[in-house]
């Protein structure tokens, strides 16, 4: 009977135990999702802003565009940043080059 005790807690506490830890890892998936958001929003204002300022102007240096694509617009749309910055590329990209 002594066993049956022993094992009956053992299970509780694991249970006990596992839900603990789904629920941390659940707080946490969903903390990051509001992080990646927050990240995917912001590139989407710089990469929207600065790509209608190129438009406007008419021009992009090789520096304005390799910051943009590289370090902003890629990440961007490999962490699932929508169409309209995408659109806002695309023009980018039919920019003349200056130095």
């Amino acid at each position: 009977m002594h066993e049956l005790v022993k094992t009956a807690v053992t299970i509780l506490i694991t249970l006990i135990g596992s839900a603990g830890f789904w629920s941390y890892l659940d707080a946490r998936r969903t903390k990051k999702s509001a992080s990646t958001r927050l990240l995917i929003g912001i590139a989407h204002d710089r990469i929207t802003f600065l790509g209608m300022k190129y438009v406007e102007r008419g021009y992009i240096t090789r520096d304005e565009y390799e910051n943009l694509n590289d370090y902003l617009y890629e990440p961007y749309a490999e962490a699932g940043g929508n169409g309209s910055a995408k659109r806002v590329m695309e023009e980018v990209r039919k920019l003349p080059l200056h130095n």
